[in-house]
């Protein structure tokens, strides 16, 4: 289905619905830069949608990867992503405060989804991180950046990077052609030391 080895699959490659969202191409391709991935390692996707980064992550570590998320209608997309893809992971239906503490140590965590306990649930993230091991936040919020920032400095992580990403995409007009912007997206990466 995906044969290249850079990040970044086309949106219009995925299963998708009305009710659960993706992380579009661009930005998941930003997210899987900023998380460092070597071959075989592990990796957790908390609020994983549609599945589109847990894919990536399946795609570019060949390890374990674990998803959550609440929706159940998020479960099942991911699942057929999955599937349609050839790759396989860990998809747990719960909060992640409540998955979190059960799931092994890993390399790697995207926190796409927080369902308003920023905090707690990064504070549950990094602690499921090895050392060495890098966590993505990303949101359109600028409250969960807030209270994003604060925790990964309170938690004393290194090489903390925020980056804002604006992107436009082209769209064909009976008079040419114009630039439609998508939502700003805040990605924090920082290192457990």
């Amino acid at each position: 289905m995906w044969d290249s080895r850079t990040p970044g699959i086309p949106d219009e490659l995925f299963e998708r619905t009305e009710e659960v969202p993706i992380t579009k191409e661009d930005v998941r391709a930003l997210v899987i830069s900023k998380l460092r991935l070597r071959e075989g390692q592990s990796a957790i996707d908390v609020g994983c949608g549609s599945g589109s980064i847990t894919v990536e992550l399946c795609l570019q570590t060949r390890g374990q990867v674990h998803a959550i998320d609440f929706d159940q209608n998020a479960i099942e997309l991911t699942k057929k992503n999955l599937q349609k893809f050839g790759v396989s992971a860990h998809v747990v239906q719960g909060k992640a405060q409540d998955v979190l503490p059960e799931l092994p140590q890993v390399d790697a965590v995207v926190v796409g989804g927080t369902w308003g306990d920023a905090g707690k649930v990064i504070e549950l993230a990094v602690g499921r991180l090895k050392k060495g091991g890098r966590i993505v936040i990303d949101t359109i919020l600028i409250e969960t950046m807030y209270h994003a920032l604060a925790k990964v400095s309170e938690l004393q992580l290194a090489d903390i990077d925020v980056t804002q990403v604006t992107i436009a995409k082209a769209r064909k007009v009976t008079t040419g052609t114009m630039m439609l912007a998508r939502n700003p997206v805040l990605l924090i990466s920082a290192t457990k030391p």
